[in-house]
């Protein structure tokens, strides 16, 4: 009974401590996810040059990853949305299971690019966010979203250090095993905990009604989400503004040996400081802040935090500098992604949560696609703070705009 007098209605509490304990669990597979999806990237780099790849190649593969993904994301998200989160977390960790044995089994360099296949189904992180915006309160949802930021962060550590340990020690091939083995167990997880389905009866049953006769691949389906008030706005700014920093992150590996010439343990620790920011920034600062303050003015404080990196970024010169301007790099990507997804699943209906999440996936592989190109035409012409002026020119200009647009509405209102 509360302080009012109201009565809890009956079951509300156990309804409560099932929505956290599926939460938790699913905390817990996006870490593992995390971990052996670092722990692959300690595995293809050298099993790419043991096969005679070239820095050119590496992008080739990089690239087929993206294009896969790409199409994949808003697919899988619709069939999420159809079909439930346990279904399509089965599905996922089931590719996954069968990526790392392709992997482990790759001797050429065909079968090298034929084990990236199944990540047209590996997309853990949307289907995750997708339970967690469906069992979370709206008001609540950026902090639950944030927390996953945290999962992320401790495979990321845990998943690098993993990863080089086992590659160095026992090989190529026994490490992508245990990549399998690790993606079997954590779809043992998911049968076993995750129901199967996270959306509530009213919006489930509407879905059915729905999507009945309706097609996986309705690019029309997919596409009216466009149409919702807000969405395309929200969409563009997602694009636009995180374009600069997504063209650098896809750099990076390139920019630590070639720039700050790093060896390849120091790119190790500088991956797990990472890790620890991003750790701290989720965990601790996000999901206060997201609290207090509007989601509008938290969308315009990332992306002005953004241009300051930028614009600080032209004056890098040292490994040092870079990390300083990591922490602020790092606070402007968790509220900006964390806040937008935000956005963009409360302006549709939750029955539509996961495509919606598919689509943002989407942005991410995109710049994955077009990064290495443009990210590569900009740093051998220009140098890294062509890259850093960009972003700075880029995001300035996005926050004028959104200001400018926030002015004309409240005069409108007054009007």
């Amino acid at each position: 009974m509360s302080g009012k007098g109201e009565v809890s209605p009956p079951g509300a509490e156990e309804e409560r401590s099932r929505r956290s304990r599926i939460i938790n669990v699913v905390y817990l597979i996006t870490a593992v996810d995390t971990t052996l999806m670092f722990l692959q990237f300690s595995v293809t780099p050298y099993l790419a040059k043991k096969l005679g790849f070239d820095t050119l190649w590496v992008g080739y593969l990089q690239t087929t990853v993206g294009v896969i993904q790409l199409f994949g994301g808003p697919v899988f998200g619709r069939f999420a949305d159809l079909h439930g989160a346990r279904a399509a977390l089965s599905l996922a960790y089931a590719a996954t299971v069968v990526f790392f044995l392709l992997l482990a089994v790759a001797s050429n360099p065909m079968m090298l690019f034929l084990h990236k296949i199944p990540t047209v189904f590996m997309h853990v992180l949307p289907a995750s966010q997708m339970v967690i915006t469906d069992l979370s309160q709206p008001e609540k949802r950026a902090d639950g979203l944030s927390k996953l930021g945290l999962s992320f962060g401790i495979g990321m550590i845990v998943g690098s250090t993993l990863g080089g340990q086992l590659n160095t020690r026992y090989g190529e091939t026994f490490t992508a095993c245990f990549g399998a083995v690790g993606s079997f167990f954590t779809l043992l997880l998911v049968l076993k905990f995750i129901p199967k389905t996270t959306k509530d009866q009213a919006s489930s049953s509407s879905a059915e009604g729905d999507d009945k006769n309706k097609s996986l691949f309705n690019v029309g389906e997919i596409t009216r989400l466009m149409k919702f008030p807000g969405v395309s706005l929200t969409f563009a700014v997602k694009i636009v503004a995180g374009l600069p920093s997504g063209i650098f992150q896809v750099m990076f590996s390139v920019i630590a040996l070639d720039f700050f010439k790093l060896l390849p343990e120091q790119n190790g620790y500088m991956m797990a400081y990472f890790g620890i920011v991003q750790m701290v920034i989720q965990g601790a600062v996000l999901g206060p802040l997201t609290m207090r303050y509007s989601e509008r003015s938290l969308l315009l404080l990332s992306i002005g935090v953004s241009a300051l990196v930028g614009l600080a970024q032209v004056y890098i010169e040292s490994v040092f500098q870079f990390c300083l301007n990591v922490l602020p790099m790092m606070f402007s990507l968790s509220i900006f992604n964390v806040i937008t997804n935000t956005m963009l699943t409360k302006s549709v209906p939750s029955s539509d949560t996961g495509t919606m999440l598919g689509l943002c996936a989407s942005v991410q592989n995109l710049l994955r696609t077009v990064g290495p190109t443009a990210g590569g035409f900009l740093y051998v012409n220009y140098g890294i703070s062509a890259m850093g002026l960009m972003q700075f020119v880029v995001n300035s200009g996005v926050l004028v705009f959104l200001m400018h647009r926030g002015i004309q509405k409240k005069t409108e209102h007054k009007d």
